[in-house]
């Protein structure tokens, strides 16, 4: 008795260890983090691509550190052209040429759809840029004069709409004229055709190139399920990288013909699509000063202008949010492999997906995704029927059996041998197989994951509205219950705000442990005793749409434990109910 108390205390210990470490560690760390890239004073600026002796590398970049200031004062200090679509807003700088200002028109800060647009872009000199920039090398062994972050394009255009493409000209005033068109549809593609005319007498090759920087490390959701940053597809393979470990590790370069190079967050995606038919250099780079983050591709075949002719290459840039049916369109319509995987799927992606439209489909039809998540998992409950039925009477029968076993553990005591032996006697009597209900419910698992995986990573759910005080199925419940869900003035600490859909679940949960056959082992038992509240804990910082699916599916399996035991004579307890 004094071991299961003291593997009880243990336990218990080990739990406040972990919510005080969170607390007293975790939490002001991650709030010194976030003053300190709210507070910094750096920005970068890109060098134009350095190929080596007229053989195509990987971009070579540089950092500078320059005087932070406001966006809307960085954006005020070169002249623009406005971006302005259905999708988008924003503009683009006449002043080095990049796609540095851009925000998302369909998606806000908040649930309030008066609140800030989604801002995906910033110029260099505000906090935390982040652009995309194309342009043009040469090989080290050539003077040519190219465009760079100080060249002032000139243009007759008004603003880059879907109907209206930008057209931008530079004169290197040695026998170069650059032309670089801007086009732009209804969603979140820009297509960028540079253009080189050579008016001189000898023949230039250049190679063209797309960056993507990044200032500063992002706020992300640091959550094993799903990966945010650096990410791409070279030769049919998908590459992803951690912002720590690309800081730590240095630089990565791939050659690949056809694919994609971009980073990623939970919701947004901006990914360079170079040319699928010509081989390219992609890299991932980490540039301590200034502290940016740049993926890159360079393309190795070069473009040769010959005197007195000119060339052209075409660039596309994903700048918005992730939607399936946007990047499934792109990758159809272009041919760029596997942009589907700039969401993360996971490795249930067969099952994924098709979960994905299942969902998408109910909340068309029914309005309201609380609800349809609810329908979905009636849906998966229904077709995992006679997998779920055989484990639940497996169950049964063990639950059956637990008065009898409780009799064998009394009579045979510390004789583990001759326990075994007996308990193997009446399962055989009595035809019941204790491993027979986990192979149905590891064949449901992958499934379950699914479905978990879809809400957590797509778009669907972000700011989507149940009932009552759900005002956003993404975002925790915002209630606890150590104030009382609001009635008590106060604000507990982060690891103390239990909602009232975590309590649900943490209650369904203990309910179903009611129903399930306990471990044989008395200390196991006690220990399965916790799981509740600390699932509980643990889901109370969940999306409350995830809550509400975990919820429901433990309120199904109970009733349906329930039918199955009531229909073979077994009580909760696990005594017989027939005569």
């Amino acid at each position: 008795m004094s071991d299961q108390k003291n593997v009880i205390l243990a336990v218990v210990l080990s739990f406040l260890i972990i919510f005080g470490f969170q607390y007293f560690v975790d939490t002001p760390k991650i709030e010194e983090q976030n003053a300190q890239q709210a507070t910094e004073q750096s920005g970068s600026r890109s060098t134009a691509p350095s190929p080596n002796l007229g053989t195509a590398s990987a971009p070579s970049v540089g950092g500078i550190v320059e005087q932070t200031i406001s966006r809307e004062e960085s954006l005020k200090s070169s002249p623009r052209i406005a971006i302005n679509t259905l999708s988008l807003h924003g503009s683009i700088s006449l002043k080095g040429a990049r796609i540095d200002d851009l925000s998302l028109s369909n998606y806000h800060e908040t649930v309030d759809p008066s609140s800030p647009e989604i801002k995906l872009l910033s110029p260099t000199g505000s906090p935390n840029p982040y652009y995309a920039d194309f342009g043009w090398s040469v090989s080290s062994d050539l003077k040519v004069k190219l465009p760079n972050n100080d060249t002032l394009w000139k243009t007759n255009s008004s603003q880059l709409t879907p109907d209206s493409p930008l057209v931008m000209t530079w004169d290197n005033g040695e026998g170069l004229i650059f032309t670089r068109t801007y086009s732009l549809d209804e969603n979140y593609l820009f297509t960028i055709d540079q253009q080189v005319r050579n008016t001189g007498t000898t023949d230039v090759t250049l190679f063209p190139y797309g960056l993507i920087s990044r200032t500063g490390l992002p706020e992300t959701t640091g959550f094993y399920i799903l990966h945010e940053g650096p990410i791409g597809v070279f030769n049919e393979t998908l590459e992803e990288l951690d912002y720590d470990d690309l800081t730590e590790e240095g630089s990565k370069s791939v050659d690949s013909t056809g694919g994609w190079i971009g980073m990623t967050d939970k919701f947004w995606l901006a990914a360079l699509l170079p040319d699928q038919s010509v081989k390219f250099k992609g890299r991932f780079n980490h540039i301590a000063n200034g502290d940016r983050y740049q993926t890159d591709y360079l393309n190795q075949d070069g473009v040769t202008i010959p005197a007195g002719g000119s060339a052209t290459a075409t660039n596309r840039l994903y700048a918005g949010a992730k939607e399936v049916h946007v990047l499934d369109k792109y990758e159809e319509e272009f041919g760029i492999d596997r942009l589907e995987l700039a969401i993360d799927w996971g490795w249930f992606y067969f099952l994924t997906k098709p979960i994905y439209f299942a969902l998408e489909f109910l909340a068309e039809q029914i309005g309201n995704l609380g609800l349809a998540i609810l329908a979905l998992t009636v849906v998966i409950k229904l077709l995992l029927l006679p997998l779920a039925h055989k484990s639940y009477v497996s169950m049964s029968k063990m639950k059956k059996l637990q008065p009898e076993m409780v009799k064998l553990r009394e009579k045979f005591g510390d004789d583990k041998q001759e326990l075994n032996k007996e308990m193997m006697a009446l399962y055989k009597r009595e035809k019941a197989n204790p491993a027979a209900g986990c192979l149905p419910i590891l064949l449901q698992v992958p499934i379950f994951f699914a479905l978990y995986k879809v809400l957590f990573v797509t778009l669907l759910m972000r700011h989507q509205p149940f009932y009552g005080w759900i005002t956003d199925l993404s975002a925790p419940d915002p209630t606890t219950i150590f104030n009382l869900f609001g009635l008590i003035p106060w604000t507990p600490p982060e690891f103390l705000l239990i909602g009232a859909l975590p309590l649900l679940m943490g209650v369904s949960m203990f309910l179903q442990q009611k129903f399930n056959p306990q471990p044989a082992d008395p200390v196991q038992a006690k220990i399965f005793m916790f799981m509740p509240i600390f699932f509980t804990f643990l889901l109370a910082s969940f999306p409350a749409g995830l809550v509400i699916y975990w919820t429901w599916n433990n309120c199904l399996s109970i009733a349906q434990q329930w039918y199955i035991m009531r229909k073979m004579g077994v009580s909760v307890s696990g005594q017989s109910t027939k005569a």
